[in-house]
């Protein structure tokens, strides 16, 4: 099989968020029949409403850096699946994809096999595996292991038709990855998601933060009288930072290790420079909590700039809540359908919003020749992956 076929087939499973099954059953009849590579190695499991994916991508940077070979489990992807695979940093090649696909000889969603594929090259390949949630907890198809270590970076509004309308019922869903005698680090929570979490268990303590320095391309900060230069962009990039120190602390890891590895750290598409003249900044911003932590940002930085918004959503997002707290803070606003099925279509999308100086484009490349000067992409991941894809 080739990869090109592998992908093709998973594709056919259909959509990864509409045919989503809610239940480990599926799951742990594949990795039954795989002789339960899940069980092998040992595991991180992260979950939360934003910043899993960059506290993860921390926390494997340090384990790397003090000698482990480590594997990173993470979704969705921005341009190619092998993405969300990845061991000792690099995403498995299209060949180890299409051979581990092959070797699911039933498979069920799009989002248990490819979680089937992970644990069966982290059994091989990884002594530790930082392992996100693709959506919840509960349920979700990671949480069949036994982990070391239980992480829960911010929660907040997202996926409500599937985790419930209210913060506690998202909190509960999150929750779900806790399991008994296995520690847990919290970040910095709502009063009511933080109340949910501590009835499972009592976390971990926060290293406290101190001396932050915030600056365009990252920041610098102390944290539990460590020194730290982050080159992940954004003032909540800092609260990650804390709660992949605090795990890795906990790991044993030892400083220097975990210095290094917050200072190496990469996560693509989130407030990430693609390129510099005039500046183009893509963000995963897709629900409001990401929205709030890209208008802070641009008031930090760009307040004083004349900036151009592209913008491109799913349906099933807050999209009008997204636009009420990012619109204001852009001198113009370029509407774009990403391509995918899911996706809001432009015109229809400008008779929801209100600004005063706002168009539509056809395409990506289209609104990027539109856009004078700095420009920010955001409102969905997968608009994301084409942009990069486009300037790569």
């Amino acid at each position: 099989m080739t990869y090109a076929e592998a992908v093709q087939q998973l594709y056919a499973l259909g959509n990864e968020l509409k045919n989503a099954k809610f239940d480990l059953e599926g799951i742990r009849g594949l990795l039954a029949a795989l002789g339960n590579p899940e069980r092998r190695g040992r595991f991180v499991h992260v979950a939360g409403t934003n910043g899993k994916g960059s506290t993860s991508a921390m926390i494997e940077r340090g384990l790397r850096h003090a000698g482990l070979r480590t594997g990173l489990y993470t979704s969705p992807h921005l341009i190619e699946p092998t993405e969300r695979i990845q061991v000792g940093g690099v995403p498995i090649s299209p060949e180890e994809f299409a051979v581990a696909f092959a070797r699911i000889s039933e498979p069920t969603t799009y989002f248990e096999t490819v979680t089937a594929m992970a644990f069966l090259i982290f059994a091989e390949r990884a002594e530790i595996t930082v392992l996100e949630v693709g959506l919840g907890g509960r349920l979700d198809a990671t949480n069949v292991v036994q982990p070391e270590l239980c992480v829960i970076t911010p929660i907040d509004f997202d996926h409500e038709a599937f985790l419930g309308k209210s913060i506690e019922s998202i909190a509960g869903e999150k929750a779900g990855i806790l399991k008994p005698g296995v520690p847990a680090v919290f970040a910095t929570q709502r009063p009511e998601a933080l109340a949910v979490l501590r009835e499972r268990t009592e976390p971990i303590p926060l290293l406290g933060v101190e001396d932050v320095q915030l600056h365009r391309r990252g920041s610098r900060f102390r944290v539990g009288g460590l020194q730290l230069d982050c080159p992940l962009a954004g003032a909540h990039q800092v609260e990650n930072a804390r709660v992949a120190v605090t795990a890795l602390r906990h790991l044993g890891i030892a400083d220097e290790a975990i210095q290094v590895g917050i200072a190496s750290a990469l996560w693509p598409g989130r407030l990430e420079l693609l390129r510099k003249e005039p500046e183009l900044i893509v963000d995963g911003a897709h629900n409001p909590a990401g929205a709030r932590a890209l208008a802070a940002y641009v008031d930090e930085f760009y307040a004083s700039e004349r900036c151009t918004l592209i913008f491109g959503a799913m349906r099933d997002k807050s999209i009008e809540e997204i636009a009420e707290i990012l619109f204001p803070r852009f001198a113009e606003v370029i509407l774009v359908a990403p391509k995918q099925v899911r996706a809001m279509n432009p015109d229809v999308l400008r008779g929801m919003v209100e600004h005063p100086n706002i168009r539509t484009a056809p395409g990506l490349r289209e609104a990027v020749a539109m856009a004078p000067g700095i420009t920010f992409v955001t409102g969905s991941l997968f608009l994301v992956g084409e942009a990069r894809a486009l300037l790569s």
